[in-house]
């Protein structure tokens, strides 16, 4: 975990290091503040007031000073460089994860959830800065104060430093034994920090569908459920963390009252001659230095059982492979928009009991219309997501241009399968910086015949600012049918070989509908249109038309080839083209 964590801090690494050597230096300067303090009082106490000369107090004074100032300037530039190297950390850390989920293939996305994703992105990598932030400085600072000042216990009080020795394994073995209790809750609280953002998105996006339904209360009751399962597991794993202050407050004082028993006694059966007051009063602020040390390390030793699940969360995104990927001296060039299913069966996880697709043998000539109809459940997304491999087939093979998709390099193929899919998304930004996603160096002109293509130019028009009109993110300032259009106008500035619509254009009319399939069939013949579809006039003019059921093509054919002779379609057809039977009888 540590290894793959460690790529992220890259430019990083020379703040990384001059935090913990800054700290070292400070960490030195303030153990030898004491000991200076010490020597400067027992040149007082051993000389007759008349005799002590200005010249040794300005000596150590000005010893002093200097070390302070040293320490005080160390410690700045190391707080600085932790700051700049944390925060560094944590940036390469977000981006090296989006960069990854970019890569992932659907069934990666599916694997993860975009709620715990966000999260990961969020909550987690902020745990892990604040980990690193204290690991590269306080978990350096306290142990070297630990040491140092052990070893300046026994310089100072002599044997009294067992003491402080001790005291550490005990202490040790006690957070031990926290840690061990508190690992298995945040485990589970950050699972359930995952279900409390997937309500959350889901209860902002379908917004509309909760107030139209009025189940605000639902809602509320959902979240409140989900939070206090949260509340009721942190407030476990913080009930068993917060056992840390008192155990290290208790054995503060012990050691503090036990130092001053002992010290005292030694003090007054020796005369002196083994330690003196000034020593004693030294060896106590070592002591606060060692316990002190002590308590700053139960602070990072609890920042980091609540950051390891986090790191471990983590690790899973940026070790994650892309179940999808282009192969060596991948094809680049496809050669025309024909599609050839030999065999091919599909199904979304390797534990799923049926195949979403069985057995599917489909060719379509380049530059064919082809509809696809079938209820709801038969596969007609599947089918069509793998021609682009947004998933690959479980069985069979996949051709295009006569080459199988396998084959190519994932942007070469891509650039050439155009996918308005159920569900696309427009994203914030004018409809020109929209429109441009299928084509970046799109001209003006370009994306003005575009939108007459899919029948968007006229409503663009419409608005104040014309191509210029501000999107709000996901779309939510024009209407379903507007966003189909602009959609599939961004397709088209593609200049694909193929060109999927799925249910794409549900929300427009069917006069609109027509109009758009009009416009394909003279603007771009040479295409390969494939048009998923609930309405059968929208496929009506196809070529062909493939009839789904269950994840088997049914039949393929015209439409009047499949009228009256399909038992699916032609009830599809009928149910459409009811024209009042009921009414007239």
């Amino acid at each position: 975990m540590i290894k793959v964590l460690s790529k992220s801090i890259r430019e990083y690494k020379a703040a990384s290091i001059l935090t913990p050597l800054f700290v070292s230096l400070e960490v030195i300067l303030e153990c030898l503040i004491p000991f200076v303090v010490a020597k400067l009082l027992g040149v007082i106490n051993v000389k007759e007031p008349h005799l002590i000369e200005l010249n040794d107090i300005l000596l150590f004074g000005g010893i002093l000073i200097a070390m302070s100032f040293a320490s005080l300037v160390c410690g700045a530039l190391s707080g600085a460089f932790c700051a700049k190297a944390s925060a560094g950390f944590a940036k390469n850390l977000r981006k090296d994860m989006y960069y990854k989920i970019q890569d992932f293939s659907f069934e990666n996305i599916d694997k993860f959830s975009t709620p715990s994703l966000v999260t990961r992105m969020t909550t987690d990598v902020t745990n892990v800065q604040f980990s690193y932030m204290m690991i590269i400085r306080i978990a350096v600072r306290c142990p070297l104060m630990l040491v140092f000042s052990l070893v300046m216990t026994f310089v100072m009080g002599g044997n009294l430093g067992w003491i402080f020795v001790s005291v550490i394994p005990l202490l040790t073995l006690l957070l031990l034994l926290i840690m061990k209790k508190a690992m298995p809750l945040f485990h589970r609280v950050f699972k359930k920090y995952d279900k409390l953002n997937e309500s959350i998105q889901e209860n902002v996006r379908g917004m509309r569908v909760v107030k139209s339904f009025v189940r605000e209360d639902y809602e509320k009751s959902k979240f409140d459920r989900a939070s206090t399962e949260l509340q009721v597991d942190f407030t476990k794993a913080e009930r068993i963390i917060a056992w840390s202050n008192p155990i290290m407050q208790f054995f503060f004082y012990a050691v503090l009252s036990t130092v001053l028993f002992l010290g005292s006694y030694v003090i007054l059966t020796t005369s002196g001659a083994a330690v003196n007051v000034n020593e004693v009063s030294q060896l106590i602020v070592y002591g606060m230095q060692i316990l002190m040390s002590l308590m700053m390390l139960s602070m990072v030793f609890v920042m980091i059982v609540m950051s390891v699940e986090s790191a471990r969360r983590i690790c899973e995104i940026l070790e994650e492979e892309s179940t999808i990927k282009s192969p060596e001296n991948a094809v680049t060039d496809v050669a025309d928009g024909s599609v050839d299913f030999d065999g091919v069966s599909f199904k979304y996880s390797a534990t799923a009991e049926r195949n979403a697709l069985d057995t599917v043998d489909l060719h379509i000539r380049s530059g064919e219309t082809v509809g696809i109809i079938g209820g709801t459940g038969s596969s007609k997304t599947s089918l069509v997501n793998l021609i682009s491999r947004l998933y690959d087939a479980t069985e069979g093979e996949i051709k295009v241009g006569g080459v199988n998709v396998k084959q190519y390099d994932l942007t070469a193929l891509r650039n050439q399968v155009a996918v308005v899919l159920q569900k696309n998304e427009l994203f914030s930004g004018s409809i020109k910086e929209n429109l441009r996603w299928g084509d970046p160096n799109a001209t003006d002109e370009q994306l003005v015949e575009a939108c007459k293509l899919a029948q968007a130019d006229d409503f663009i028009r419409s608005f104040p600012d014309g191509y210029d009109t501000h999107i709000e993110q996901g779309g939510t300032n024009v209407s379903g049918g507007q966003k189909q259009r602009l959609c599939i106008a961004r397709a088209l500035l593609k200049k694909p070989k193929i060109l999927i619509l799925d249910d794409s254009t549900s929300a427009v009319d069917t006069r609109t509908d027509a109009l758009i399939r009009k416009a394909f069939r003279e603007y771009i013949p040479q295409t390969t249109k494939i048009i998923i579809a609930q309405r059968t006039s929208s496929v009506e003019d196809a070529d062909r038309i493939i009839v789904m059921d269950g994840g088997k093509i049914d039949a393929v054919g015209t439409h009047k080839e499949l009228l009256g002779k399909n038992a699916i379609y032609t009830e599809v057809f009928n149910t459409q083209n009811k024209k009042g039977c009921d009414d007239e009888k």
